[in-house]
């Protein structure tokens, strides 16, 4: 009796140790998004609904890497702050440590790449191992991962090769040929790494298995092929061939942890070509899925896709959010997981059986050659959708009557107005909804667009209340198909035109289908003002500034490309036999027009373009929606808020608020989590488009938002700013 009793004790004891453990966690922001649950949640509430009109700016960190380069440079950072140490990083992913409470600079560690921006893009996020000696930080930046002593800011030697694992490695293709980047951090389990990446969305990607590494060493524990092998679970659902040369099914977005079962969850993107999927026929497992593994070994639990044969860029864009919920007198642990066409999905965490209804929906069949698109597409029932789903006759905008239609990357390219009204273009376009496959004979609307919806902020949990908060993007885009069609053409027209072609499917989606850029992303126009055919030749497989490599197209890919862009009729390349040999040939392009707006540079549709909102996951219903964002131009004139567009997300908090940037009015906001009423905000200095960060140190909390601004045509910035209440 004795010892069953002090076993019991001791169970009590666990338990409320592991209780303040977690609330504990809860307090610090010592991972990527606050937790392993990626809540975005704090327990700390000495900033509240009572005092949040005092917040003022405590101090400001110039991080460095502001380039004077037409604002190219972003910072999309969830820094983490370990004891009373916060770690970030710059726009040109260079890390930095500097003093929590003062923002004093530490130390910085050079990962050693070029000055420029880098084709490596962004970095959203870090993490911390606590090894045996002074812990390690643990990022990427471009192809590598890398691991940094937290306390000296020294490479860590032993991990990997001299302090570093090429993540182009260990996909059984020849490395020289991969572009395989990381952006967002993966997750830890006892001393295991597990990572996704980003590659190449066009013909010819690399794939992206999922692979877990030792911290210690650096050496692969594990890989999980989301292009199935023979043998594998969901081979069948692929060409047979088609591990050996398809590409994506990428886990770009980050991952959840649960820690007490040792199940990760990860979300997929899109197989490549993201558009046309004619040469990968069948439901395509495991991309647009989310995906439970045992963290130690990567064996599958289960899974769930949500887009069958994706030919709509669907990825799934944020990791899931640990939660649980009530439901008929019943706590269910579950995990939910929002997209980009503005949906909360929610499974049981065990089993992944659906916890509301999911329903598989007829939809339409391609047209385009080739292609067979799936009968139907999986969309919740019961929860309504966060975002609106479909861009009718009556949802125009018409704010200025009889204004001219834009079709455009940014508002500001003011060259890309037409000489029609938003009503007479949008009659042109196909505006059915979700799921209408693309057409060589009527541009279609995507609503929402590219960007969703959801995009890569997520969602904020409060396990106080269990609701959901989730800001969304409403904007739309237009695109067409273009067939690939030379049989009427003269040769020197031919070389020029199959160069076109292959900049259509490889390079457009950023620079634009007409050159004219997008962004913070350059025109291509004149380039042979600039560039002979050799130099352009390898900027296009070795990359620069902000553009990935292309060591995936073969030398004739990029000779018929350097033609099409440097305007040359005439070379010497064989293109006779280019279809048969290459099984990522595509015979359709589709080409974005980008988004579709008015003269002025609004959405062409009506307002709301950007929310921020509340779910309830209890009785899965929206409790509230409210614009997040303003143009204060048109408020001033007597427009009700509109919203904005967004990027990054918000973070709750116990003092019964939420925080968030993530507009392009560069304004940072709190809100009332239980009305959605906005408290207070403050102009930044540059567009705060990554996720902000709350901690505590000596009883004082404090707020931090990366500002990098450089999205929407915004200026860049490198401050990180804090917040507190004195």
């Amino acid at each position: 009796m004795k010892r069953a009793t002090s076993l019991y004790f001791l169970l009590l004891l666990l338990i409320n140790c592991d209780s303040l453990e977690v609330e504990n966690d809860f307090k610090k922001w010592n991972e990527y998004l606050g937790d392993k649950s990626r809540t975005h949640y704090s327990s700390l509430d000495a900033i509240n609904k009572g005092n949040v009109l005092s917040l003022k700016k405590i101090w400001e960190y110039k991080s460095g890497g502001l380039l004077n380069s037409n604002n190219t440079t972003q910072i999309q950072c969830n820094p983490i702050v370990i004891d009373t140490i916060l770690y970030g990083t710059n726009p040109l992913t260079k890390l930095f440590a500097i003093n929590a409470k003062t923002g004093n600079e530490i130390w910085r560690f050079d990962h050693g790449e070029d000055t420029g921006p880098g084709w490596w893009g962004v970095n959203r996020g870090l993490i911390y191992w606590k090894d045996n000696f002074d812990g390690r930080i643990i990022y990427t930046s471009g192809s590598y991962i890398y691991a940094v002593d937290a306390l000296t800011g020294k490479s860590e030697k032993t991990f990997g090769k001299n302090g570093r694992v090429d993540l182009r490695k260990n996909l059984d293709r020849p490395f020289e040929e991969m572009t395989v980047i990381a952006n967002t951090p993966g997750v830890v389990y006892d001393n295991i790494l597990i990572q996704g990446t980003r590659v190449h969305e066009g013909p010819g990607a690399s794939p992206g298995h999922i692979r877990a590494y030792n911290l210690e060493t650096g050496e692969m524990v594990w890989r999980f092929n989301t292009i199935p092998h023979p043998g594998e679970y969901g081979y069948e659902s692929w060409p047979k061939k088609a591990w050996k040369h398809m590409g994506g099914a990428n886990s770009w977005a980050g991952m959840t942890l649960d820690e007490e079962t040792g199940i990760v969850y990860i979300p997929t993107g899109s197989a490549s070509y993201d558009f046309w999927g004619g040469n990968r026929s069948g439901k395509n497992l495991f991309a647009n899925s989310l995906i439970a593994l045992n963290a130690k070994t990567g064996q599958r639990i289960w899974h769930f896709q949500f887009i069958h044969h994706d030919l709509w860029d669907r990825d799934l864009p944020a990791p899931p959010n640990l939660v649980e919920i009530n439901r008929q007198g019943k706590k269910i642990k579950a995990i939910a997981q929002v997209t980009k066409s503005g949906h909360v999905f929610v499974f049981d965490r065990l089993t992944g059986d659906p916890i509301y209804p999911i329903e598989e929906l007829p939809v339409r069949p391609s047209e385009l050659e080739g292609e067979k698109a799936w009968s139907s597409q999986p969309l919740p029932t019961y929860i309504p959708p966060f975002a609106r789903q479909e861009f009718s006759k009556d949802l125009i905008n018409d704010m200025f009557p009889n204004a001219k239609a834009m079709l455009a990357w940014t508002p500001t390219q003011k060259d890309k107005i037409l000489d029609k009204t938003i009503e007479e273009v949008w009659e042109t376009l196909n505006s059915e909804g979700q799921f209408i496959p693309h057409s060589d004979k009527t541009g279609s609307i995507t609503f929402p667009g590219l960007d969703g919806g959801a995009e890569w902020g997520g969602a904020a949990y409060d396990p106080k209340n269990n609701w959901l908060y989730v800001n969304s993007n409403e904007m739309p885009w237009v695109s067409i198909a273009k067939k690939v069609d030379f049989s009427n053409l003269e040769k020197e027209n031919k070389i020029k035109n199959y160069g076109k072609v292959i900049y259509n499917q490889q390079c457009s989606r950023c620079h634009g289908s007409d050159l004219s850029g997008m962004s913070n992303i350059p025109d291509l126009k004149n380039l042979e003002n600039r560039y002979n055919a050799s130099k352009l030749a390898l900027i296009i497989s070795k990359g620069k500034g902000s553009m990935m490599p292309m060591p995936q197209i073969s030398e004739t890919q990029i000779q018929l490309l350097t033609a099409y862009l440097l305007n040359i009729n005439s070379i010497e390349v064989d293109i006779s036999s280019f279809q048969k040999v290459d099984p990522n040939f595509s015979p359709y392009s589709i080409n974005y027009f980008g988004r579709f707006m008015d003269e002025n540079g609004y959405p062409a549709i009506k307002p709301p373009w950007g929310t921020l909102n509340a779910i309830d996951l209890n009785q899965g219903k929206i409790v509230w929606q409210v614009p997040l964002g303003e143009y204060d131009e048109l408020t001033k004139t007597g427009f009700p808020k509109t919203g904005t567009e967004n990027y990054g997300g918000p973070i709750v908090t116990a003092g019964g608020l939420i925080f968030i940037a993530a507009t392009n009015d560069e304004y940072f906001r709190a809100f009332d989590k239980i009305s959605g009423e906005e408290l207070w905000r403050k102009k930044l200095p540059a567009g705060g488009y990554a996720t902000p960060i709350t901690y505590e140190i000596e009883g004082k909390q404090y707020i931090v938002i990366a500002c990098g601004g450089g999205k929407m045509g915004t200026k860049s910035g490198d401050s990180y700013i804090a917040f507190s209440v004195e």
